[in-house]
């Protein structure tokens, strides 16, 4: 049996009733946060260290912001903020800011601030938070000390819900209160817990999947076919997105933050479309193993120093999500019975497929690879896939690459099928969206 998790998105049926609640809790975590973030601040500047999460809740956990939510939704932004914090510190580059203050301030005419707003920051709700009807479709969540009439009463938000038809919400494990600033009105985000049984591999197959930037994925079969994922719909996301909140005021601003949320989002659902289309291909076509290469340290040369491909390809290089897809794709193709490998990429896209010649020469133009032993030209990309997919060294094993593909025919190498990203549709054959297009 595997165990998944589902979010459901939900309609608040009485949104008038329990708006200012969520209103109130929405701004108890902001300034939790701005706490939260002073406080680490202070501490990077005094030891050089940034506190984790455990830190901040020992050391947060008596101030009177933690109250203004329930326990455990003060947890969860403390550990959102040391996330942050991490995820920032980690990076390579120069551009990354570390994390902003949740408020917004306002001045008059003399350039005086008169006040200052906090966002309506989203809540979680674990389970000692929940209480769910399921009968009734009715969720309790508990109130913040703060917001309570007694500090130990037991008061909650009783919000009724709405979600899409067919969805039956049951072994509820979370609930995320989410304000949609367009909308100016909550929803709810209902995380689930189901038990699904893992059936048995679709074949004996195996794909190798070459990740890239501008072919963002190409994945060789054993049936002498290929696909091609441009990422064009990335690229054009990640130049568009960072000049527009370049443009904000306040980079985290209200504006600011929405451009954040929807970014994230678009990148999300394209993930998640890709890795669903391919495991799709790869449950028709009887792969029951997928080669993934290893990019663990991509971003940086033999040195251990960080890759410098210019302006434009620090952008797509650094903003590159390969280990965020990975995890994706290894759980949807673990659903249906498919095991995902990582295996090394040394050299793959170096050596010839067809007959294992190795030449950094042979790879002429960026989309094409000409072999000067065996007279193969084809895509470059398909070519790196298809040594992925011949190769059996892991992560623990990668001493040499494979190369001969044995007596498969070359025509696909050459004319892989290509996939285009619609954002209703998902992905389909580039002819179809081209033709789609008015």
């Amino acid at each position: 049996m595997l165990t998944v998790h589902r979010t459901h998105r939900a309609k608040i049926h009485n949104h008038s009733q329990v708006a200012d609640s969520l209103d109130r809790h929405g701004w108890a975590a902001s300034k939790l946060w701005n706490v939260a973030n002073y406080h680490s601040r202070t501490v990077w500047e005094e030891t050089g260290k940034i506190p984790d999460h455990g830190d901040l809740k020992d050391e947060l956990k008596t101030h009177s912001k933690y109250d203004g939510l329930h326990s455990q939704s003060s947890q969860r932004v403390l550990e959102e903020l040391a996330e942050a914090f991490n995820s920032w510190y980690s990076s390579d580059d120069p551009r990354d800011d570390p994390p902003g203050y949740r408020k917004e301030n306002y001045y008059d005419s003399e350039g005086r601030r008169v006040h200052e707003e906090h966002p309506r920051s989203t809540v979680t709700w674990k389970q000692n938070g929940i209480r769910h009807d399921t009968n009734n479709d009715r969720v309790r969540l508990s109130k913040g000390a703060n917001h309570k009439e007694y500090p130990r009463a037991r008061e909650y938000i009783l919000v009724e819900y709405e979600t899409r038809p067919g969805v039956t919400v049951e072994n509820l494990q979370q609930v995320r209160a989410v304000y949609d600033s367009a909308m100016e009105r909550w929803e709810l985000h209902l995380v689930c817990t189901d038990e699904v049984e893992t059936p048995n591999a679709p074949g004996t197959e195996t794909a190798g999947i070459d990740l890239g930037i501008c072919n963002f994925a190409a994945v060789a079969y054993s049936t002498d076919d290929a696909d091609l994922y441009p990422g064009n719909r990335l690229k054009q996301d990640g130049y568009y997105f960072p000049k527009e909140i370049a443009k904000c005021d306040d980079s985290s601003g209200e504006r600011a933050t929405r451009l954040h949320h929807k970014w994230s989002e678009r990148r999300t659902h394209f993930f998640h479309s890709l890795a669903k289309h391919i495991v799709q291909r790869c449950v028709k076509k009887g792969v029951g193993r997928i080669n993934i290469g290893d990019l663990e340290g991509v971003r940086e040369d033999e040195d251990g120093e960080s890759k410098n491909w210019g302006r434009h390809g620090n952008l797509d290089l650094h903003g590159w999500a390969f280990d965020r897809f990975g995890s994706i794709l290894a759980y949807k193709a673990k659903v249906e019975g498919i095991e995902v490998v990582e295996v090394s990429e040394r050299d793959t896209s170096r050596i010839c497929c067809v007959c294992g010649r190795k030449d950094d020469s042979q790879r002429v133009e960026r989309g094409l690879y000409v072999c000067e032993m065996c007279d193969a030209a084809f895509n470059a990309d398909v070519n790196g896939a298809e040594n992925i997919r011949l190769n059996t060294n892991t992560k623990s094993n990668s001493e040499s690459p494979p190369g001969l593909g044995g007596d498969r025919s070359t025509g696909w190498l050459a004319q892989p099928g290509v996939y285009l990203h619609d954002l209703s549709r998902g992905f389909q054959p580039r002819r179809e969206v081209v033709d789609c297009k008015p």
